[in-house]
């Protein structure tokens, strides 16, 4: 592969941060170094901020692609001591501070580009985890990705349209059976949003079936479904759900799924049965990147079973104090792997290169990482979510529901998402259309062509 490196080293003499990743924490570690005397280079394998916890709305037709992922390039572009570079990170040396990236080249061939660094913030974030199991990706996709959203969105209106022609009354209940694995907020909001697809939005839209009439099914190897919430919450999520049909699985875990059927195991009674299923949605874990085991090898740090970095106290390397590990990344007690956690460390970093090099304190001097727990939200179903707020006060119903309006609408990057978001949940809040339901056959089928192409080693 061709080696080019225009972007090796920073524009001017200046410190060079190098972050990695264009989420939560790598574009908030940006911001904190608007005004530091640096040099910042944001590499991220995407070209856009995703606010990931709004990407289930965009696989149900709620919200499009546009407004809750804009171009970081834009983000970024009155910050004039940042500049984003789109690429993998294949390659980090810690010893020499420099790290290699894989980036797009000419005929869908790819550059190698070195960057060195003075300091590094690495917050590439977590895939899907499916603890071993990664033959279920192919028939369960996660939902961490837009393309994950986009495919999602393609596999629940095909099924529905695939039941409307079909005339087998059993291929047809298949049809219309959808499986979300994961009782955490992601499969909670899924089931739910399916629920309402069905029940509502659907309804009388169809001529030889009855969307109504479709059984969607939230399996959870916990007792309650949204347990990190606190029972109360848990038990008023789960009523909510049954209200739309949702059926809960409790102390249930999946042991198999191929392209046809799910297969569950109960804890109690340890016994086995298959769900003929067509759709099926994947939010039971996150591992970290693997640049987080990669790190963590060459620093000589441990890494947790989710793959997070065991990091000091102010979320640096052991022996490293210029590589921060923020977010997803990183394994720190008491820091929930949530939107805050890595907004508030990739803060955290930035603070600490900036005051290092304006001489206000020096590594050792470093105050440790202190989390504030604002608390989480989920919302189940219109006029229905959950909220934890700081860990003592727990809302839930359309005053949750209010709340967690507000708050998802206020994390959103610029004033122009915002108003349009708020307008589309308007809408919606007095009809049941949702306007960006269509789906394409790459939608559908664009994953796995890519994985096919990849295995022939016609991609790379």
């Amino acid at each position: 592969m061709p080696t080019d490196s225009p972007h090796s080293n920073a524009p001017t003499g200046r410190h060079h941060v190098v972050v990695v990743g264009s989420g939560f924490g790598g574009l908030s570690a940006v911001q904190s170094l608007a005004d530091a005397d640096v040099d910042v280079t944001m590499v991220s394998a995407v070209g856009y901020h995703l606010f990931q916890p709004l990407l289930y709305q965009v696989a149900t037709g709620m919200l499009s692609v546009g407004q809750i992922a804009p171009l970081t390039r834009m983000v970024l572009e009155k910050q004039k001591n940042a500049r984003p570079l789109l690429g993998v990170v294949t390659h980090i040396d810690l010893e020499s501070r420099s790290l290699m990236l894989e980036s797009p080249g000419i005929d869908g061939g790819q550059i190698q580009i070195p960057l060195s660094y003075d300091s590094l913030i690495i917050a590439a974030g977590a895939n899907q985890s499916y603890f071993g199991n990664e033959h279920f990706a192919q028939f369960a996709p996660g939902l961490k990705t837009i393309d994950h959203a986009l495919e999602i969105r393609s596999r629940i209106v095909n099924a529905f349209e695939r039941a409307e022609t079909c005339t087998d009354p059993v291929e047809r209940r298949r049809l219309l059976t959808f499986v979300v694995v994961g009782g955490g907020p992601t499969g909670v909001e899924m089931a739910g949003q399916i629920g309402e697809l069905a029940n509502e939005t659907f309804v009388g839209a169809y001529r030889n079936i009855n969307p109504a009439d479709a059984r969607v099914i939230l399996v959870d190897s916990g007792k309650e479904v949204l347990s990190s919430f606190g029972p109360q919450l848990g038990k008023h999520a789960r009523k909510t759900l049954n209200k739309l049909g949702v059926e809960v699985m409790s102390e249930t875990r999946v042991v198999d799924i191929d392209r046809h059927v799910v297969t569950v195991k109960e804890k109690k009674t340890g016994e086995t049965r298959k769900i003929p299923a067509s759709c099926k949605v994947w939010g039971a874990g996150v591992e970290a990147s693997p640049l987080a085991r990669h790190v963590a090898e060459a620093s000589g740090a441990e890494v947790d079973r989710a793959g997070r970095v065991h990091v000091q106290p102010d979320l640096t390397l052991p022996g490293h104090p210029e590589v921060f590990c923020v977010g997803d990344m990183a394994a720190v007690e008491g820091v929930p792997g949530l939107a805050q956690g890595a907004i508030q460390g990739g803060e955290y970093a930035g603070r600490r290169i900036a005051a290092l090099i304006d001489g206000e304190e020096t590594v050792s001097e470093r105050e440790p990482f202190v989390y504030s727990d604002l608390g989480s939200m989920a919302t189940v179903a219109k006029y229905s979510a959950v909220a934890d707020l700081f860990g003592k006060v727990r809302v839930y119903g359309i005053v949750g529901w209010a709340m967690w309006l507000w708050v998802h609408l206020m994390g959103l990057v610029g004033f122009s998402n915002r108003f349009l978001v708020a307008a589309s949940w308007a809408f919606q809040l007095f009809g049941k259309e949702r306007p960006l339901m269509a789906i394409t056959n790459q939608m559908l089928r664009g994953r796995e062509a890519v994985q096919e192409k990849k295995r022939l080693g016609e991609v790379q």
